[in-house]
């Protein structure tokens, strides 16, 4: 069985995600982190990290660019032994296979599946052409699971071509994606040297108004769908400073709630950026504590009237408090989380 974030409590009528969102798809509880490798050293370095700092980021095997050619299937089955492994303490380590182009995708997808015990924390399928690429792979995957009689794994979905985006509402809206990753640099190598390459690097990522369209519109999709929007990797690979801006400025200004590593040192300025604040976490759980003694009427508090729409905001920033292991008070874990930290 795979091993997800701590999950708040399901089953109580008062509870926040039962009173404030009845009827709706919980949303996907992703650490704020993917962090990607590709050698079997990287990606046992990796593990040995989330094991020191618990599973607030998460781990992809890559068997795409990771894979030396002529080695995939080797390479495939050092991924699944990773992860069928004690080393995978945490349950959070998924794969990149290969994009529907290539000859070895599905021998991907059957040597993950087969090897890795039903430990795989996701499938992320690359270079999707559009909703039909992405729908072929994906019920790949649902036939060897049910062969193999495993339980169906989320997919991750790359955008980073213009098919994709084109049709990134209809790929966000299909069953089983958990995430929907921004892929930049192969976005701008599709652009034929139309936008330059100042564009890969910040300031220019934000700036650049095709790739602001981009970006927004692949966060808009997700987040309307009830998935995570994935942001980019930072190509300054052990600058924390720049990690850490370019983390904000994906979370603050284009509603990004996870981002991609391409380095160790990349990861904790990833996760603080995309923190909530100490102030506003423990607004959140008072208006919250109170919101549920009050039976989900409306409270006032600070001379602020909160209601059922301000609460559902409250929610989803304590939630993401909780799972990026910002400190959260005790009574608000007590009431909403389970089990204690």
């Amino acid at each position: 069985m795979t091993t997800s974030l701590p999950a708040p409590l399901p089953a109580r009528g008062d509870h926040p995600f039962a009173a404030l969102f009845a009827g709706e798809k919980p949303f996907p509880a992703l650490p704020a982190v993917d962090h990607y490798a590709g050698a079997e050293k990287l990606l046992r370095k990796a593990l040995t990290l989330q094991q020191e700092l618990g599973p607030v980021f998460d781990i992809t095997g890559d068997c795409e660019d990771g894979a030396p050619a002529g080695l995939e299937a080797e390479h495939a089955a050092q991924i699944a032994a990773l992860a069928a492994s004690a080393e995978n303490r945490h349950g959070r380590l998924g794969a990149r296979i290969h994009d529907i182009t290539h000859p070895h995708w599905r021998r991907d997808l059957e040597i993950l599946l087969a090897g890795a015990d039903g430990r795989l924390a996701y499938i992320t399928l690359p270079k999707a052409r559009g909703a039909a690429d992405a729908t072929a792979q994906i019920d790949a995957l649902r036939q060897i699971e049910a062969r193999l009689g495993l339980a169906p794994i989320p997919a991750h979905i790359l955008i980073e071509t213009h098919g994709a985006l084109r049709e990134v509402w209809r790929i966000a809206a299909l069953p089983g994606v958990e995430s929907l990753d921004f892929g930049l640099m192969d976005f701008v190598s599709a652009h034929r040297g139309a936008i330059p390459d100042a564009a890969m690097k910040s300031p220019g990522q934000f700036e650049h108004p095709l790739i602001v369209r981009a970006k927004t519109e692949i966060a808009a999709a997700a987040l309307a769908n009830g998935i995570v929007p994935s942001h980019n990797v930072t190509t300054a690979l052990t600058d924390p400073a720049i990690v850490a801006r370019d983390a904000l400025r994906a979370r603050n200004e284009f509603g990004y709630l996870r981002m991609w590593s391409i380095h160790p040192a990349q990861i904790r300025p990833i996760l603080a950026a995309m923190q909530p604040g100490h102030e506003e976490t423990e607004e959140a759980a008072a208006i919250l504590i109170a919101a549920q003694d009050a039976a989900w009427g409306p409270i006032q508090r600070h001379g602020r009237l909160h209601d059922r729409a301000s609460y559902r905001y409250y929610w989803t920033l304590l939630e993401r408090a909780y799972n990026t292991s910002t400190a959260v008070p005790n009574e608000a874990i007590q009431r909403f989380f389970d089990p204690p930290r």
